[in-house]
């Protein structure tokens, strides 16, 4: 499956990355060792094999086979990659750095820094783990596409809308579809051609699942967007393009990770605006002069704004 490399293999470096990821997926013995991994990188980065197999209540020899797991030469590599991802996180200025959550009793100024840093570190860590022969690859489909369908549910679905309202303005014949009643009537009549694309967080939600699935049984090109590449949507996609977010105590699931979907989808769309230059800036001014009555004339001498100068009764 395309973007599914490793960090070793693909040069990455982004291990802890990699390895939330993969996390839902792994075995019970090998999920406890990731899972001590990720509640405290730093120590994991000074622990030994044999501390990080007691701590996790493995062994050594497990934690040598989660090594392999993660796609990395040995423990030593293991332990390099997450010293030098928590280096780069420092050095990136992320003062909260890794695990960096919102607690109840925190000051506003605090919850700022917070939403900034996390929010920031996952897009940079999204863009590092990006796959752009992906990218130019589902941007290519797109382009030819007859159609091109988008699937999700819940807040996912209002992020796949943006996307879509924006490459309709650009010439791409393109619809949403959160019921999964619909959504399946659409994916049955997809054909090659045609491009799925299926955005969930989780990569489980089992109406999203089902909906791209169908529509790759109908032989369009299926494209999904997740977190968790060991997720059952990325066994029904062609192409698989992968976010890279942290969950904090108020941002669960897919609310921390809209800003790093954005991201990749933001990436497609200038993507295939690059591809349908001419086309695309044509599009774009038509929409915007049909349009353009429907905005309220802008009164530089309004200090207010446009409300302050339309009330006739203001300063007399």
């Amino acid at each position: 499956m395309a973007g599914s490399d490793s960090p070793a293999e693909a040069g990455t470096g982004q291990l802890l990355v990699h390895l939330r990821s993969l996390l839902p997926g792994l075995a019970g013995a090998l999920r406890q060792v990731g899972n001590v991994i990720l509640e405290d990188p730093a120590w994991a980065s000074r622990a030994t094999i044999v501390e990080l197999g007691e701590r996790s209540g493995t062994s050594p020899a497990t934690v040598t086979r989660f090594c392999r797991t993660l796609g990395v030469a040995g423990y030593t590599e293991l332990r390099v990659g997450i010293a030098t991802e928590i280096g780069r996180a420092d050095q990136a200025g992320w003062e909260l750095g890794i695990g960096a959550d919102v607690l109840p009793t925190d000051p506003i100024d605090r919850v700022l820094r917070t939403l900034v840093a996390v929010d920031v570190q996952a897009m940079h860590e999204t863009a590092a783990a990006l796959d752009l022969a992906v990218v130019d690859a589902v941007a290519d489909a797109v382009v030819a596409a007859r159609r091109v369908d988008f699937y999700a549910t819940g807040g996912s679905a209002a992020v796949l809308e943006d996307q879509q309202l924006r490459l309709y303005r650009i010439g791409i014949a393109t619809w949403t579809w959160a019921d999964v009643h619909n959504g399946l009537t659409s994916a049955a009549l997809l054909g090659p051609g045609d491009v799925a694309v299926a955005l969930s967080h989780s990569g489980r939600t089992t109406e999203t699942v089902e909906m791209l699935a169908e529509a790759g049984r109908r032989g369009a090109t299926t494209v999904a967007i997740t977190n968790f590449s060991t997720s059952p949507i990325a066994d029904v996609a062609d192409h698989l393009l992968g976010t890279s977010v942290r969950e904090t105590a108020f941002r669960a699931g897919a609310m921390s990770a809209r800003h790093s979907q954005f991201l990749v989808l933001d990436l497609i769309y200038l993507a295939v605006a690059q591809r349908t230059h001419e086309r695309s800036t044509e599009a774009f001014a038509r929409t915007a002069a049909a349009v353009a009555a429907h905005r309220t004339p802008y009164d530089p001498r309004a200090r207010g704004g446009s409300a302050r100068s339309a009330d006739p009764h203001r300063g007399a």
